[in-house]
């Protein structure tokens, strides 16, 4: 009797070992992140400054997860291909996305899209951040803010602003300037930066508002000259270049970013793991000094500070888009 008790008690405790090590288990493989190589999914082609960016961010995270983070190119229909791919995979980490500043017009001027940039994805950081510049032929007797200030009061309806494609950032920041000066101009939009450059330089427009990166060759022999930048802060790359807000419009800021985000429904410690990875590579100095090369500043966040960045941007590009009388696509 006296055995069997000891029996049932050693099969008891047995049992019980192995409920717990049962338990375990799965708890320590879920936790083993990244398990296989990573992809990430850009939703414009190669070469751009975004591509660049995500590639560099790419090896960083690579060499400190241990897997290899590829890049996959996936462009076509403003983003949303990628974008709805992403969003309908396991959220398991293994599969993320490069989201940016444009997507958070899109929410605003696209009635339907076949996701949801808020709902469907988890941020995970930005990676960089870049604005654009104030453009004039060199010949033009607009030196400054002030002065296109005070030539669009003294002559409404005179002076013609070129950006490109209605909704990209170069339209909102356009848009933005016009609303904040609340002066009289025409937004002309062209199809492509070459397209803008060659109207500016033909006198087509007065001022052009455009990424340093697409003006860079007329830039360098002074025939297209900056005089101001949209960003808060003057650009590491041009100091001299004063911002807008300095320069009279206090409440103006145009910046876009890049950030990564995975599907909702992704583990929290998995997105922690690919946070402090992200903030880790893009604040490395090769990584800093490729980026600026391009006109942009690499830098992290925190999960929250971009999650409050995607929504105060589409509010903010929302109100533009009303004010500017922009129909909704």
């Amino acid at each position: 009797m006296l055995r069997g008790r000891k029996l049932s008690l050693v099969t008891t405790c047995c049992l019980a070992i192995c409920l717990v090590i049962g338990t375990l288990i799965p708890v320590a493989s879920s936790e083993t992140y990244p398990s296989r190589p990573v992809k990430i999914v850009v939703p414009y082609g190669a070469g751009g400054i975004a591509d660049v960016t995500m590639r560099l961010a790419a090896q960083k995270m690579s060499n400190s997860l241990g897997k290899q983070f590829v890049i996959e190119n996936r462009p076509g229909a403003g983003g949303a291909v990628a974008l709805k791919a992403v969003a309908s995979s396991a959220p398991d980490g293994h599969t993320l996305t490069m989201i940016g500043g444009g997507l958070t017009i899109a929410k605003a001027l696209f009635k339907s899209l076949p996701y949801d940039l808020e709902a469907d994805f988890t941020p995970i950081s930005t990676t960089a951040f870049y604005g654009l510049l104030v453009a004039v032929r060199g010949d033009s007797p607009l030196k400054s803010v002030k002065d296109i200030l005070e030539a669009a009061k003294a002559n409404p309806g005179k002076l013609n602003f070129g950006s490109i494609n209605v909704g990209s950032t170069q339209h909102m920041s356009a848009e933005l300037f016009r609303a904040l000066a609340k002066i009289d101009v025409a937004i002309v939009p062209y199809k492509t930066s070459p397209e803008l450059l060659t109207a500016l330089l033909r006198g087509d427009i007065d001022v052009g508002f455009e990424y340093d990166a697409a003006l860079s060759s007329a830039l360098q022999d002074r025939r297209i000259v900056p005089v101001a930048f949209t960003g808060q802060q003057r650009a590491a790359h041009l100091p001299d270049v004063p911002t807008i807000n300095e320069s009279g419009l206090a409440e103006y800021e145009a910046v876009s970013w890049n950030g990564l985000a995975a599907p909702v429904r992704t583990p929290a410690h998995i997105i922690a793991t690919l946070n402090k990875a992200v903030v880790q590579a893009v604040s490395e100095a090769d990584v800093r000094a490729a980026t600026a090369k391009f006109g942009m500043e690499s830098r992290g966040s925190s999960v929250e500070g971009l999650q409050t960045r995607i929504k105060s941007d589409v509010a903010k590009w929302a109100d533009v888009i009303a004010k500017a009388g922009i129909e909704k696509q």
